[in-house]
């Protein structure tokens, strides 16, 4: 029998809610403030947002986050995709438990702790500290998510599709591309697009991995709010904010779609 839903619960409800989002609003709704101050309203504007785009150290950062997020999500769906082709591809294999391990490992990890080995590595290794080791990071922390998003649409797929391709005289790699790789392309684009994502939101792991040169978005909105917020790192907050809800959104639509497709 379904429980009413009572007061108390609507009111927990809200509360969470407010408590989740009111922060984030309050941040948009000041982007357009007119006034310097951010705590007091001066007027609608768009006047910071000028600013913003006049900022070259953000737009820099910006464009070093975008290159990142790109190579990053492409790279992490490729082998992420492979990961979770052979996790459901091939049963049982000597050294199963640990590839399980080591490909859902950085999904549990505490950033901070992946931030620091992944930086003793590098160090260890003798590389400098850039692009390629933030974008090595990255990919390190988002093959992850990539795997689950594609592993779970494989297991939901009628494998006699392909026997049926490979009756008709089609190879296993041409079964596989014709075949397969169609059906579970809305998977591999919500991988994607989720790698993206969670690449361009990174604060921390980038703080460890980046050097001269390879300064993100969130780690140049952070060391400018550390000296005082602006009317100027709300905007670009904003923009960074509608990103990454641009991205999880596309993300579920294709991945709903995949659902239903599924389905029938």
């Amino acid at each position: 029998m379904k429980r009413p839903f009572t007061l108390f619960n609507a009111t927990s409800l809200t509360l969470g809610f407010a408590f989740l989002y009111l922060p984030i609003l309050l941040l948009v709704i000041y982007s357009f403030n007119a006034s310097q101050l951010v705590t007091v309203w001066g007027g609608f504007s768009t006047r910071w947002y000028g600013e913003l785009f006049r900022n070259q150290a953000l737009l820099d950062a910006a464009w070093v986050t975008i290159r990142i997020a790109f190579a990053t999500a492409t790279i992490a769906t490729v082998l992420g995709t492979l990961a979770a082709i052979s996790l459901v591809r091939y049963g049982r294999f000597r050294g199963r438990a640990l590839f399980t391990g080591m490909v859902y490992a950085p999904m549990v990890m505490p950033e901070v702790i992946t931030g620091l080995s992944l930086l003793l590595l590098f160090v260890s290794m003798g590389l400098d500290r850039g692009f390629w080791t933030v974008t090595l990071a990255h990919i390190t922390f988002t093959m992850c998510f990539v795997t689950v998003v594609v592993q779970s649409r494989l297991v939901t797929f009628d494998r006699s599709l392909e026997e049926a391709a490979m009756d008709l005289g089609a190879t296993p790699l041409r079964a596989f591309v014709t075949v397969t790789l169609p059906l579970i392309l809305p998977g591999i684009v919500a991988g994607f697009l989720l790698a993206f994502t969670l690449s361009v939101d990174d604060l921390v792991i980038a703080s460890f991995t980046s050097g001269p040169g390879a300064t993100t978005l969130p780690m140049r909105i952070y060391s400018q709010v550390r000296l005082g917020v602006t009317p100027e790192i709300n905007a670009a907050s904003t923009l960074l904010i509608a990103v990454v809800t641009v991205g999880v959104i596309v993300a579920a639509l294709v991945t709903k779609r995949a659902a239903i497709r599924s389905a029938h």
